[in-house]
């Protein structure tokens, strides 16, 4: 069977590493096999939920080349919810209950101090018709909680149930959760709007999704949502979670997320497909590598390669396999970006700057180099002077500069660091940068003797 897998971002703000991570996870386990990769939108957030960040969240996926077979919203599916619930309902599995947060939370304070777990006591499956009554007299709404499969007979449903959800993740191997030590979640709101845990079993039952690959953070709450597969009559999917991404110091990433956007990523002039090498590879086993198409990384894809121990994403790193990426970049691959940024340079300017250029826009600093006026920095006034009477004439191609550096080098006695370092300086104004004998041509020979000379050129 080809897979169907799902990205399900909620609208609430920007796609960041993290998610992306998740994302493109699902997406080349579907593009290796054929299969199918849904982007399915949870915006039952009614307050949080924007249709300006639903378009990021479309735009983000464009740029790194994810591209989705079918798109779901869930505030179109509320309807589909609703009829779901009913019957959950009229199984015995969703019951109501009324407490306020504040209730609640005097319970929870109360089991603690008499040392028992602070789970819910299940008030709401004693209530009778007329006790529901006059608490909605009162102007109470109900919350509707899934009755979770337990051991405790005592309310006479189910009789005595496993507590054990167990199943074979395709990343963490065997894993179990106790449901028996959780509260019954609560699956819809006093005000209607059914959560993620609900919404999210329904939406993968009826889009046949066969994986959910996702962040470890949703081990406990895949048990749940078993019970609730259960309960629906419903096959799951198989189960992958992936470890989260820690930052280069061991701490969490989450409170510095919104610098790690997709967004931030454009703006910085990162290649996309650099985001995605290094969001694909990191904290598996294969080598963090840039690859210049997904179709490489799909041919790499194995959920068996990825650690259990969390991935440490440095921004560092992120950048310099943005270079590697630009360094094996032919000439025909950037053209026409080159072309936007003003660049005209053709093939033996990229082929000059490239190993220089951590992100493509860096090439319009060289292109300044070679094209515009520069102020010379003169670290050995004589030399570099008698360095410009000893030019030859132009045409100039890269012989030009291993015939001149050793006319200079004859004349001046200096060799080494003494010769090349005051010609790099007077000639480019930089320290460091490209090998001068491609850089000689294309800066040209009025240039480069005004330069050598201490003038603007």
């Amino acid at each position: 069977m080809k897979p169907t897998v799902r990205f399900a971002p909620s609208p609430t703000g920007r796609l960041h590493i993290g998610n992306i991570r998740t994302a493109i996870l699902n997406y080349l386990l579907a593009r290796r096999a054929g299969g199918t990769f849904i982007l399915r939108l949870d915006d039952t957030d009614r307050e949080r939920s924007t249709e300006a960040f639903a378009e990021g969240i479309r735009t983000d996926l464009r740029w790194l080349g994810l591209e989705w077979q079918r798109e779901e919203r869930q505030s179109d599916r509320l309807r589909r919810y609703t009829e779901v619930a009913e019957t959950l309902k009229a199984a015995g599995r969703l019951y109501a209950c009324y407490e306020s947060e504040e209730e609640l939370d005097r319970k929870r304070k109360r089991q603690l101090a008499r040392g028992l777990p602070p789970i819910y006591d299940r008030t709401g499956l004693k209530l009778t018709d007329l006790d529901k009554a006059k608490l909605e007299a009162e102007g109470r709404r109900p919350h509707w909680r899934f009755r979770l499969p337990n051991t405790d007979p005592a309310d006479g449903l189910f009789g005595p149930e496993p507590t054990i959800v167990s199943w074979n993740d395709l990343i963490r191997g065997d894993q179990t959760v106790d449901i028996g030590s959780l509260s019954d979640p609560v699956l819809i709101r006093e005000d209607g709007t059914p959560l993620y845990t609900f919404t999210s079993v329904v939406d993968d039952a009826d889009f046949g999704i066969t994986h959910i690959v996702r962040g470890e953070d949703h081990v406990t709450n895949s048990g749940v949502q078993l019970a609730i597969f259960e309960a629906l009559g419903a096959e799951p999917p198989a189960l992958a979670h992936h470890s989260l991404l820690i930052g280069a110091d061991g701490h969490a990433l989450s409170k510095r997320l919104g610098t790690l956007s997709i967004e931030t990523f454009r703006s910085e002039g990162l290649e996309p497909m650099a985001v995605l090498s290094h969001a694909a590879l990191l904290g598996t086993s294969d080598a963090i590598e840039p690859h210049a198409h997904i179709d490489e990384l799909a041919a790499l894809f194995d959920l068996g390669k990825i650690s259990t121990a969390p991935g440490r994403f440095d921004p560092a790193e992120l950048h310099s396999l943005n270079a590697k990426l630009l360094h094996k970049r032919s000439y025909e691959d950037v053209a026409e970006r080159l072309e936007a940024l003003g660049i005209t340079g053709g093939p033996a300017f990229w082929e000059a700057v490239r190993g220089n250029v951590t992100v493509l826009a860096d090439a319009r600093d060289w292109w300044h180099v070679v094209t515009s006026e520069i102020d010379p920095v003169i670290e050995n006034p004589d030399m570099t002077a008698r360095a410009a009477d000893l030019l030859p004439p132009e045409p100039w191609d890269e012989s030009t500069w291993s015939a001149f550096t050793p006319a200079v080098s004859k004349a001046t006695g200096l060799k080494g660091r003494a010769l090349f370092h005051p010609l790099r300086l007077a000639l480019t104004g930089r320290e460091a940068g490209p090998e001068l004998k491609a850089l000689l041509p294309l800066i040209g020979r009025t240039r480069t003797e005004a330069r050598l000379r201490g003038q603007r050129g």
